[in-house]
């Protein structure tokens, strides 16, 4: 047997056993279940910015093992198993890559994403461009994959340069908005028309923003880390250290 198939058929013979025996597995829904695979889904988030391939590997696995625990609810339900989760997906993807499967002829990555949007609308005519992206992404990367998928249509700037004179349009709104008196609620709709159009601007130059925002988090992190580390061994908290402190042991920090 395929080696692969094997240890896939091993792992929904474990579901059946613990989903039967154990007490706690018997008893988990597609409910209860939920916030422990959004949380499983952060830790291989981590682990993919780490680039821990290692970790990636086993949170993979503890992904794999809610696709299948859900499969084997769906089951229990009457309304699907594994093998239609399966074969859904491979129908999916068969429809949705005339160039591999069929006859059609593309010339880029980004004219596979324009077809894969196109093919969507084409087979289900009532679906909204944007029904797709969940309401219960962060904001940030609900606003870049909005702009990838209007884009997926045709709705997008011509290129980089004129999206980058979207952005520089925002933050002169914005900045115009500052300088009136009482004016926190057009304030904060600036800022956000500006974040909207820096988000968009990441896919003319091949950055996604959440990623690129969450690796900045990291950095900000470890040096200020690095400032509370030097404040104890001064024997005093980092709240005591003047700013020109601060900024001067954030700036060994970078230079680490």
């Amino acid at each position: 047997m395929d080696p692969r198939l094997e240890a896939f058929k091993r792992l929904l013979d474990i579901m059946d056993a613990v989903r039967a025996g154990c007490p706690w597995d018997s008893t988990q829904t597609i409910e209860s279940l939920r916030h422990l695979t959004i949380e499983e889904t952060f830790e291989l988030s981590e682990a993919i910015l780490a680039d821990d391939l290692n970790e990636v590997k086993k949170e993979l696995g503890d992904l794999m093992l809610h696709l299948v625990f859900y499969a084997k609810i769906g089951s229990e339900k009457g309304a699907f198993d594994i093998t239609d989760v399966l074969n859904g997906i491979c129908d999916k993807m068969v429809v949705r890559h005339p160039h591999i499967f069929g006859n059609e002829h593309v010339e880029n990555a980004e004219q596979v994403e324009q077809n894969w949007e196109k093919i969507k609308l084409e087979r289900e005519h009532n679906r909204s461009v944007l029904g797709g992206v969940p309401q219960g992404l962060p904001s940030l990367l609900k606003a870049y994959r909005m702009h990838q998928k209007t884009a997926g249509v045709g709705f997008r700037w011509p290129d980089a340069e004129a999206a980058w004179n979207k952005v520089e349009e925002e933050r002169k709104e914005l900045f115009d908005e500052l300088q009136k008196p009482d004016n926190q609620e057009n304030i904060e709709a600036e800022y956000g028309d500006l974040l909207f159009a820096l988000a968009a601007y990441g896919i003319y130059i091949g950055v996604n923003p959440d990623d690129a925002l969450e690796k900045t988090n990291r950095k900000f992190k470890s040096r200020f880390g690095y400032l509370e580390q030097k404040a104890r061994e001064q024997g005093k908290g980092v709240q005591h250290l003047t700013l020109d402190e601060m900024i001067s042991l954030w700036k060994e920090a970078k230079e680490k």
